[in-house]
Formats: C-alpha cells, structure tokens, sequence
C-alpha cells in the first residue's frame, strides 16, 4: 500500500480558554492578599487603570475625579519647583523649616508652633516605629558574637552557625557539612559551637532536644548521672513510663517526681520568645450578622474589595493622538483589558458572595447552635443549588474565610464528611462527631471514669451515630488527645 499526503478539512467542537477566561479563573481562587498584588502589578502595567480613591462620591464625581497621567505630569512639574523654591530660600529660612516669623527679634525659635518632629518620612509615625520591631534570635546571638573575643576565623563560622539556627533556637546544619563548606577541621567548627551554646537564651544552637535540656541544666548545676539517664530515655518520659524510668535511672519515686517537675520546668524552644516573621492578619472576605427575625445576613468585606476605575478621559485623549497601528493596538488592548479586570473583579466578588449565602443557608443551624448542629456539606450540594460547577465551587472557597458570629473560619471548614446515624435518622457532620469525642473525654475526672475507644463507640451509638473503633482512635489521634491508657497514667499521678 503506496502512502501519500492528502488534506482534510473535518468541522469539530472544542472548548477554547482564552488569555482572559484563565485570568478570571485564577482571580477566583486567589486569596484577597494576592488579589491586591495582583491588581497593583496591573495599575503598574495598564496605564488605563486608576484606584478609585472617592467610594463614597457619585459616579460622575468619582469619573470626573479621576487623575490622567498628564495630570500627574503637571504634579510632578510642580512639585519640582517646589523643590526649587526651597533650593534657593535662605540658609535660616531652610534651617527652620517654617515661616520666616517662626523666630523672634532675637533670634530664638518659637518651639511651641512645631509639630511633633523626630520624623524623616511624611506618615508622622516618628522614631517609634523603628525601635518597636523585636528583635529576631539571629540578632539578638550576633550582638552577643561581638563580645565573645572570638578571632576572625572562629567568627566567621560563628556566623555561619547563627544562620544555620532556626526560630525555635536548634542548630539545623550538621559540624561535618559546616567544616567541609569553611575548608576547616571539625574541631574547630565544635569549638565554636560551644561557645554560641553558652550565649542566650539558654539552649540556644542545641541539635536535638536532648542537648538543649542538657545545656539548660548544666546551667542550672543540676546535670547529674541521674539526669543524664533521664534524659537518655526521653521516649520513655513521653510515654509517662514511671516504673521503667525508676529502674534506668536508678531513683525512688520521689526523687523521679522531682527530677521531672525539673525537666517541665526547662524550656523546649529557647528562641520562641524572640520575634520571628509577623504573622498576617486573616482579613475575612464575607462578614455573617444576625438580624431581625433569626436571619442571617452576608455582606462581603468592602476593605478586601480593589476599587478600580478605567480612566475613559486619558483613553480618549491618547486614542486620538495615536498615529502608529503598534500605538493604536496597544491603547486598544491595554482598554481591552482593564474592562475585563474590572468584569472579573465583578463576577468574583458575586460568586463569592453567592456561595458563601449558600454556606449560610445549609449551615444556619451551626451559627445559631454551635458546633454540635454542624451538618453534613460537600461541593456537590452547593454547587446544584446555585447552578454552578462544582471545580468553580472549590476554587471560591479555597483562602477565602468567613466571620461569623462563633468566629472566623476558612470556607472550606463548613464542607465535612457524613457519618451515618445509627437509627436511619439524618446523617451527623464529622465535625460534630469529633466535637462529641472531645467532650466525652473532657469529662473524664477520675481512673473509673477514662473511656476507650470501644466506649466511646458504644455512647455514640447510643447517641445516634454509627461510628467504627478506628474512626474514634482517628479522630482522637488528629486532636492530639491521649490513648486510654496514658489519660489513666495521667490521672494516677499527683497533681
């Protein structure tokens, strides 16, 4: 069989994304902090683009309002001159900062017209901001470095161990990798490593737990044999072992009780109390109040919103002065898509708005009751009920939180698991299953009254729910709640 080249025209169907309809489709599942360096990249990029800083004014003011780029020209021509002015005012006039009559006859200033000073920015936040920062560990360990009397060598792998030291105080590189980085012996690199472990805090640059515990109560003077075979059986402790700590350190039951009354006593992380990376404040995108007549309203987070506005006078006078296809096609685009970010900023505020009602709507019983009337929710549900894809459902809900009334919580909080009621009624959310868990051992007082899993598992039942064993150790497991056995240790020792 000859083969040959022929052309064939077929006529098909296929769906096609856009530049555009991938942009909308990432603003959805962007959190409001990546949606405001977003849009700022966008002001930067699109001329176009302005930041509607008038939201309480009519349309046609915040229109009119807008500024044009020529306008900012014509602010930063005088904003020259003004620094031209002040170029060439006189060398008193520039020394005070003020108004000629700021001096009297003789000379003196009058300070009771000066502002509060101290400040070389414009925010009038003054001094105060640059000395209320805390100060991080590794700050805090060089300070301490400066001091130490260490040659250049030793400080130099000093500060090669000082960056190798995480937030919580331990020591995050191996000696041998240190020493064959620096091209020194092992030794040295230990030298060093002892000296940065007598600085404070006490602990700090330890390489496991063991040695951070060590350093502390050999500060303290109470590292002895006793302690060091307490501290060789960690595991041991975690597990509250009583009697096989007794026999490996070789102590009565009191003196052990002492010895780990001591070890609560020292500190696991030594460099927590230092300042770290500021932590982001969770801004919610949807508010939930309760009004009149036990309903619930949803507005959404004006403060999380970008106001933005497409500056139709500049595109009108750059449009008519474009004389190149290549300008004309960028003016065109460049309005091509600041109307469509602004379409999809719309949408996305709409559909965060409409299926978080909809959260409210299935969960209404949660905000009014707690956690214990959590129901049962999945994407499927919410996205049959406002006509929407369930993949459209999860990327509104992904970084997007909700504050409520019980407090804030991340979208996705409201979206659980069923788990089956034992007597053919509703099904209960996982969540209120494990909030049942949580309290049934909360109530636990005394060696009689610890409940296992098999127990649990019973009262539930009893309770309506249909649960497996493993389900409750599960459960129980992800709380971090103790097994049976170690709550009845816990019980059994003085308090």
């Amino acid at each position: 069989m000859a083969l040959s080249a022929r052309l064939e025209i077929r006529q098909g169907q296929g769906l096609v994304i856009t530049p555009q309809l991938q942009q909308a489709i990432k603003l959805l599942q962007m959190s409001n902090i990546e949606v405001e360096a977003f849009v700022e990249a966008e002001l930067e990029r699109n001329p176009l683009l302005q930041r509607d800083e008038s939201e309480n004014q009519p349309d046609e003011v915040r229109e009119a309002a807008a500024p044009t780029v020529a306008e900012h020209a014509a602010d930063a021509e005088a904003r020259a001159d003004l620094d031209t002015t002040h170029d060439q005012a006189s060398p008193g006039e520039r020394a005070t900062g003020d108004a000629p009559e700021a001096a009297d006859a003789g000379g003196a200033i009058d300070w009771s017209k000066a502002g509060s000073g101290g400040s070389f920015d414009r925010d009038g936040e003054g001094m105060e901001g640059t000395f209320t920062r805390e100060v991080t560990l590794a700050e805090h360990l060089t300070e301490q470095l400066s001091v130490a009397g260490l040659t250049p060598a030793q400080a130099a792998i000093a500060h090669v161990l000082i960056d190798a030291v995480d937030d919580g105080g331990y020591l995050r590189a191996e000696v041998p990798e240190i020493a064959e980085r620096l091209g020194c012996a092992e030794h040295q690199v230990e030298a060093v490593l002892t000296v940065i472990q007598g600085f404070d805090p006490v602990g700090v640059a330890a390489r496991d737990v063991r040695e951070c515990l060590m350093i502390q109560l050999k500060d303290q003077n109470r590292y002895d044999p006793c302690m060091a075979a307490l501290l060789d059986n960690l595991p041991l402790l975690a597990r509250r072992d009583v009697s096989a700590l007794r026999k490996a350190c070789g102590v009565d039951d009191e003196d052990l009780r002492e010895m780990i009354a001591e070890i609560r006593g020292l500190t696991p992380r030594p460099g927590a109390a230092f300042g770290g990376e500021p932590a982001t404040p969770v801004q919610p995108d949807v508010f939930v109040r309760e009004g009149p007549g036990g309903l619930w309203h949803v507005d959404l987070n004006a403060d999380t919103l970008p106001r933005l506005l497409v500056d139709q006078r500049y595109h009108a006078r750059v449009s008519g002065q474009s004389k190149t296809d290549q300008e004309k096609t960028f003016v065109s685009d460049c309005l091509a898509q600041a109307n469509w970010l602004m379409k999809s900023l719309d949408q996305r505020a709409r559909t965060i708005l409409k299926v978080s009602s909809e959260i409210v709507r299935q969960q209404d019983a949660f905000l009014a009751f707690g956690v214990q009337h959590l129901r049962p929710l999945n994407l499927k549900t919410i996205a049959e009920a406002i006509g929407m894809h369930e993949s459209t459902v999860s990327r509104v809900t992904s970084n997007k939180y909700m504050s409520t009334s019980r407090g804030v919580f991340e979208m996705k909080f409201f979206f659980t698991s069923a788990i089956q009621s034992s007597a053919g009624g509703e099904a209960h959310s996982a969540e209120s299953v494990r909030d049942k868990i949580k309290q049934l051992i909360a109530t636990e007082r005394a060696e009689a009254d610890v409940h296992s899993d098999d127990r649990i598992v019973d009262i539930l039942k009893v309770a309506g729910v249909d649960i497996a064993r493993r389900t409750v150790a599960k459960y129980r497991e992800a709380m971090r709640i103790p097994s049976s056995v170690d709550r009845r240790r816990l019980l059994k020792e003085p308090a």
